[in-house]
């Protein structure tokens, strides 16, 4: 399976790194093709322009300066989420992709009578997330884990059907112990080809 890969972390040195770096050994050891796409360090602006956002629902001249994100993720036939959860959602440049690059046209459309978007990325069979988070699992869940409800209940109905979505999470990273942490790299490698493989 060929899996665009997106990583949201400013810091090469951080646990997320250690994430990203764990789960595309783990998936290319099982045969998987990847396509790592490092949004820092490709320099990815998430800032919507004035013109963008006017030509947002053109189908062509929206893809003006986004074609080449475009044509990654339409040649995927999985995705893998790594980022930290900040604020309770998706640090802003992976919030920015999602804007400037899910575009009508390529991740859904729109009916002229207005109701529920067309999917648009049906090439995607299987969507996972990885992440972390500063809270405690208990008041993650006390405010609704906003970024796995967007992943799960908004951008899903987005893939092809019967797409299956895996989210791994860490919680309480700012209180716990690098035996956690060890655990938590090992079951990202044990999942995640098993989830992809299927």
């Amino acid at each position: 399976m060929r899996i665009l890969v997106v990583w949201a972390h400013p810091l090469a040195d951080s646990y997320s790194a250690a994430l990203k770096d764990r789960a595309e050994g783990a998936l290319q050891e099982a045969g998987h093709e990847i396509d790592l796409l490092d949004l820092y360090a490709e320099a990815f602006d998430p800032v919507l322009s004035a013109q963008e956002r006017r030509d947002y629902h053109e189908i062509g001249p929206n893809l003006r300066n986004v074609q080449s994100y475009v044509d990654r993720l339409r040649a995927a036939e999985g995705l893998l989420l790594v980022f930290p959860t900040w604020s309770f959602g998706y640090p802003a440049i992976l919030t920015g992709w999602l804007q400037r690059v899910w575009i009508p046209g390529v991740a859904f459309g729109l009916r002229e009578e207005g109701g529920p978007i067309i999917p648009g990325i049906l090439g995607i069979r299987r969507v996972a997330a990885i992440t972390t988070t500063g809270s405690p699992w208990w008041y993650v869940k006390a405010v609704g884990n906003p970024a796995k409800k967007v992943l799960k209940r908004g951008h899903r109905v987005m893939f092809a059907k019967g797409c299956r979505v895996k989210w791994l999470d860490l919680n309480n990273m700012n209180k716990d112990s690098p035996r956690k942490r060890t655990r938590f790299l090992a079951k990202v490698e044990r999942t995640l080809p098993n989830f992809f493989n299927r």
